[in-house]
């Protein structure tokens, strides 16, 4: 039997690994190994509550993968053999499973989602949740360390499995949300009343949304497409950052004339938009969409985003809406615990958004939720429609690049995350024998350089692979090339980088 190598399986803040393959000896989430990891979780839980395993309760949920119904029994079978029961409510959406640690008639210890979000199919794997919230990169190496070990202490009990259907209180308690936001002009019942609204849910589990909340609230879904799950993803690739998945969710509103399209990742976490007239609004658009909604509430407070949002999109934040615009670095869960920091130190924070549509509000626990995100959008819709206004209007002033380019590029070399800061230490030095180009304040993560106007880019390394990443935006043809010809000149001194594609 092949060894295990558990911190492989560590992907940030979560558990991911190969589930489905033609060579049984190419899976990583065996059987055992989800056993082990399901045990370990519920040792972890147990000793950072200090409560007895016997007495812990922790909730299942998963996307709709293929590995799906299997991982789901396994890591059952581990937790209830740590002595802790498990409550399983099969489909389900990452942002749900949290608020099982949370509603009042659950109030669950934990719990685990197994989804690998937007990753080909053969992928799966699990995020942890306490009612703190998401568990950190620490957490999950402890858990790994755990399983590895594979060193438990006996229990006096194995734990029940009982089922739940937690996504009807979900889908609850996102209409209570809407309703209980409405304008006093709008139908308090249906405000979703005239309105077309379609959903893309790329067949994962977000198909929920359309029965469960859009209809009763009124609203026209049909047309809405890929509801029903398959782990296959036969359509478009489960993400709203594919130009394919935007661009059939556009192809939609266009031809079913709606005045809202919706598409959500595989498990719900993420989202983006389209308009009435067909147009995505995704990136820094949907951050500076949440932006007005949130800074309407929240009047000059700080809005968090990664490394990648526009110049534009700070004039927005800071000048069109009166907020303060502070960017991160890339990955959801720093944003989100820069929020976190921020308000622990007195300065308010109310939105942690990523380019990528993770976007978490200090209302909603500052969980990443797209479906809680798209809720405030139907708010706003309805709100602003006894006005005779449209969404659209609210980012109609947001100054776009013509241009908006990323490359990656390999490292090949064992010990690459040094070898890359070098490189991003010695574009630091660069830059100043460059005319026009400048440093830009505040660099949390590699190097934003300002190369004139509203032009700029940002050369970091990937959060998890041996991979430089640069991003790049600029209006016109012949600044970008002449950026990508100073850039290419400096990256050349670098043997072990390979793969310059431009």
């Amino acid at each position: 039997m092949r060894e295990t190598n558990w911190l492989k399986l560590e992907s940030g803040s979560d558990i991911r690994g190969i589930a489905i393959a033609d060579n049984e000896q190419d899976i990583e989430l065996t059987e055992e190994v989800v056993e082990k990891i399901g045990r370990s979780f519920a040792f972890w839980l147990g000793d950072k509550l200090d409560i007895e395993t016997n007495n812990l309760e922790i909730g299942i949920g998963h996307d709709s993968r293929l590995s799906a119904d299997k991982l789901s029994q396994s890591l059952s079978t581990g937790i209830r053999s740590a002595g802790a029961d498990t409550y399983f409510t099969g489909l389900a959406s990452t942002p749900a499973m949290f608020m099982s640690t949370v509603f009042a008639s659950y109030n669950y210890d934990g719990a685990v989602m197994i989804t690998a979000s937007h990753l080909p199919s053969d992928k799966n794997g699990f995020k942890f949740f306490t009612k703190e919230g998401g568990l950190e990169k620490a957490d999950i190496q402890e858990i790994l360390k755990l399983a590895a070990r594979n060193d438990f202490r006996s229990v006096n009990r194995t734990g029940q499995d009982f089922k739940i259907d937690l996504m009807e209180d979900y889908s609850n308690h996102l209409k209570n949300l809407v309703r209980a936001n409405l304008n006093e002009e709008v139908d308090q019942e249906k405000p979703l009343k005239g309105f077309k609204v379609i959903l893309d849910a790329g067949n994962g589990s977000g198909g929920f949304f359309v029965d469960k909340i859009l209809k009763p609230l009124g609203a026209d879904t049909e047309g809405s497409q890929f509801l029903e799950p398959d782990g296959n993803f036969p359509n478009h690739p489960p993400n709203p950052e594919d130009k394919e998945a935007m661009a059939s969710i556009q192809g939609a509103v266009k031809v079913t004339n709606a005045d809202l399209g919706i598409i959500f990742d595989t498990d719900v976490d993420r989202a983006a938009v389209v308009d009435g007239d067909g147009n995505s609004i995704n990136r820094n658009k949907l951050i500076a969409l949440a932006s007005a909604i949130v800074l309407e509430e929240n009047p000059g407070s700080t809005i968090v985003t990664d490394s990648v949002t526009s110049v534009g999109l700070n004039k927005f934040i800071e000048e069109k809406l009166g907020g303060k615009h502070h960017r991160f670095k890339r990955g959801y869960k720093n944003v989100i615990n820069e929020a976190i920091r921020l308000e622990q130190e007195g300065i308010k924070a109310p939105l942690a958004i990523e380019t990528s549509g993770h976007a978490a509000l200090k209302e909603n626990y500052f969980l990443d939720d797209g479906a809680y995100l798209v809720a405030k959008i139907l708010i706003k819709m309805a709100n602003l429609a006894t006005e005779g206004i449209k969404l659209k209007s609210l980012i109609e002033d947001l100054e776009e690049a013509n241009i908006k380019k990323e490359f990656r590029m390999d490292i090949d070399l064992e010990d690459y995350k040094d070898y890359g800061q070098q490189v991003i230490d010695d574009l630091k030095e660069y830059v100043t024998k460059i005319p026009g180009w400048k440093l830009a304040p505040n660099n949390y993560q590699g190097v934003r350089i300002s190369t004139g106007g509203n032009d700029w880019f940002l050369l970091r390394m990937s959060l998890h692979d041996p991979v430089l990443v640069l991003n790049i935006e600029c209006d016109l043809d012949k600044d970008l090339n002449q950026t990508l010809t100073e850039i290419k000149e400096f990256l050349n001194r670098y043997n072990a980088i390979k793969s310059i594609g431009f």
